[in-house]
């Protein structure tokens, strides 16, 4: 009785972590296009030009707007 317990919760967390395996991808894809729309937003203001790449995207698309004003700050005044 207690091996079915056992292979039973096994077997939810294998789903689990295949759940998680399978949505990470999707999850980076679709921070960075909402990150790649935020930054050509902000081109379109033309207060800050920041190039639009896949690292900045998903920069901005992870951290928000404090990912953006860091970002800022430091391809325009740091380097």
């Amino acid at each position: 009785m207690i091996e079915v317990g056992i292979g039973l919760a096994a077997g939810i967390l294998i789903i689990l972590a295949l759940k998680f395996l399978i949505e990470l991808p999707f999850k980076i894809i679709w921070n960075s296009i909402i990150g790649a729309a935020i930054l050509y937003l902000v081109n379109m203001t033309g207060i800050i030009m920041i190039k639009i790449t896949f690292i900045h995207a998903l920069i901005v698309g992870v951290f928000g707007v404090p990912g953006l004003v860091l970002l800022a700050i430091y391809l325009n005044f740091i380097k």
